[in-house]
């Protein structure tokens, strides 16, 4: 038996261990709410296990140069000089964002020109450094290139190489084509170039800060918005693009630690739900990508979290607060639509409960016994509170989303309220459900719901082979210590909400539920990132049995402890396959193909 087949079944089998630490859910004392430890340094993990996270998101989250200044052709030349004659090995280019196409041309004496290369800048092309194929170009030494652009196509800068692939000194009739020399990389890489869905999501930020008419409408636009943010602050750059996403990664941490502590109080397990994700394969690679799904996740989050407040105490302010974070989640992603499908289970949940009790008092016919407080009729609070969540859940949501179109107003030199942007807001659904529902086309890592939860099909955003034998990737899927426990933990919190009439259990299925069940009916092209907003109550699921372990054993610390370690430990065996870190080809994948549909 190999390593690759040895170490999916150690962690299985110390998942099982772990579980038979579990007491009889049968009679044990249900979760409760551990009262505070005063002392201002009490949170002193969470604050240095993000710190140290932060660290290492943002370590090599992309590079914090790349070239600004640009060209737009339409139909012209510009010519490239050589400062001195010599055999061209390769040329790459720097791409902008308006896609066409170009014939590029070299020239021995800067008067006759032979073609060498064509290169059709799509949208799978942009912001990105492009290497030209020059088998069919010309071969002897060259004194100059010529770039002829069409439909508008934006260029930002040109690097040629010798045969020797050594850069070359250049100047041109367009000085912004090499007036950024000293950034031109060895090669194309995450470092310097999008990947994946960046290519359509940092696009849409740039163009909303340059005031154009986004090419991907696909989405709603906040999340876009959020990553101009890092643009306005960084450049139009990797590090830019990726900052806010990676930033909102960084603060899931502590937003993880204060819904976990909200419920079920302490340190020590919310200081667990906080390590669980910051370990967690896909809470890492999709926070770093310029993509939507960050914001998204950390908005139903707060939304959540919120809601819990209002369900705990009867708060009208998280209520409201619940609400607001809803119309900003719904405004990234529609995926958020179905978490406020499950905010409105609990909502509902919580009245019927209060008729119950209700009526419940009422038929006691007064037996009421001495100083028991008396439970009013709740019809009139209920209504109330409808019109109260009409406002905050609907009126005040839909406003949230109507004004996040003010970059395609301003694209149009339209503002809000007119008839144009209600026309924009209004044609952008028809297209957005209209694309959604079309997306059939085959994926080589696409991915049904029932393989989620199972971590059995991986998504790979990027890879990339070194002549040494090396490769660097990312990949998104689960730790499978998060993924395999933490369905176990689902169980428990079944039979904790049916027959032990738990809340918290059932808030948490809810949660879980309202992210997963919708993708069952959803026939379009699927994969595993559409997990993501599922993954966060996996982890408080998880949050619910360390707690039934802190609550009924004394000895709880050492599996809920080993848990963490054994997740660090695969967080750290897999961080190659997450970060783009390169590594030995052959030696990653004896190691890291657990299950033949891993794709490493």
């Amino acid at each position: 038996m190999t390593m690759t087949n040895l170490l999916p079944i150690a962690a299985v089998l110390l998942i099982v261990l772990f579980y038979t630490a579990l007491p009889n859910l049968r009679r044990c004392a249900l979760p409760r709410i551990e009262p505070e430890t005063p002392g201002w340094r009490k949170h002193w993990f969470i604050l240095l296990l993000t710190l140290l996270y932060a660290v290492l998101a943002f370590w090599k989250l992309g590079d914090r140069q790349a070239p600004q200044t640009l060209r737009r052709f339409d139909g012209e030349s510009a010519v490239i000089t050589l400062d001195k004659s010599a055999a061209i090995g390769r040329v790459m280019l720097y791409t902008g964002i308006v896609q066409g196409n170009y014939e590029i041309e070299f020239s021995p004496d800067g008067e006759t020109w032979l073609p060498a290369a064509s290169f059709e800048q799509g949208h799978a092309a942009l912001l990105k450094w492009q290497k030209l194929d020059l088998k069919n170009a010309p071969e002897g030494e060259m004194q100059a290139l010529r770039i002829t652009g069409q439909h508008g196509v934006e260029l930002c800068e040109v690097a040629v190489f010798d045969t020797a692939d050594q850069l070359l000194p250049i100047h041109s009739d367009s000085a912004v084509l090499c007036d950024e020399q000293a950034i031109v990389p060895d090669k194309p890489y995450y470092l310097n170039s999008s990947y994946f869905d960046e290519i359509y999501h940092a696009r849409t930020a740039w163009e909303h800060l340059r005031g154009m008419y986004p090419y991907e409408i696909s989405h709603p636009p906040f999340g876009k918005i959020l990553i101009s943010v890092g643009i306005a602050l960084f450049g139009m750059t990797p590090f830019g693009w990726r900052f806010s996403g990676t930033l909102v990664g960084v603060l899931m941490l502590p937003l993880v630690y204060w819904l976990a502590r909200r419920l079920f109080g302490g340190r020590a397990v919310p200081g667990a739900c906080a390590l669980l994700t910051a370990t967690d394969l896909m809470h890492f690679a999709q926070t770093r990508i310029a993509t939507i799904d960050s914001f998204a996740v950390f908005f139903i989050l707060l939304m959540y979290g919120f809601m819990l407040g209002f369900l705990q105490r009867g708060s009208r302010r998280d209520l409201a607060l619940s609400g607001i974070f809803f119309g900003f989640g719904a405004a990234s992603k529609w995926t958020c639509f179905y978490a406020g499908a499950g905010l409105g289970v609990l909502w509902l949940a919580y009245w019927i409960r209060h008729f119950v009790e209700a009526q419940h008092t009422a038929n006691k016919k007064g037996k009421k016994k001495k100083n028991e407080p008396e439970i009013s009729d709740p019809s009139e609070e209920f209504l109330q509170n409808v019109l109260f969540c009409l406002l905050f859940f609907v009126a005040i949501p839909a406003l949230i989303y109507y004004l996040s179109y003010i970059p395609y107003g301003i694209a149009r030199q339209t503002f809000p309220f007119s008839g144009e942007y209600t026309k924009i807001v209004w044609n952008n659904q028809t297209s957005m459900f209209s694309y959604h529902s079309g997306v059939h086309s085959s994926h080589p890592y696409s991915s049904r719901w029932y393989q989620w939860v199972l971590d059995i099909r991986p998504i790979l955003f990027y890879l990339d082979y070194f002549p040494d034998g090396r490769r660097s990737s990312f990949g998104a899927w689960l730790n499978p210590i998060l993924c395999w426990a933490g369905l176990l933990a689902l169980f428990v919190l079944v039979y904790a909400a049916i027959f032990r009439r738990d809340r918290k259990a059932a808030f948490l299925l809810v949660g879980y539920l309202a992210q997963l069940l919708p993708w069952v009916f959803i026939t379009r092209t699927t994969f595993e990132y559409h997990y993501f907003p599922s993954s966060v109550f996996l982890v408080l699921a998880l949050g619910y049995v360390f707690s039934l372990l802190r609550d009924n054993r004394k000895d709880w610390r050492v599996p809920v402890y080993s848990l963490c370690i054994l997740s660090a430990a695969v967080f750290i065996l897999f961080y190659p396959a997450v970060s783009g870190m390169p590594v030995n080809n052959a030696s990653a994948t004896k190691l890291m193909k657990w299950l033949p549909t891993w794709p490493f």
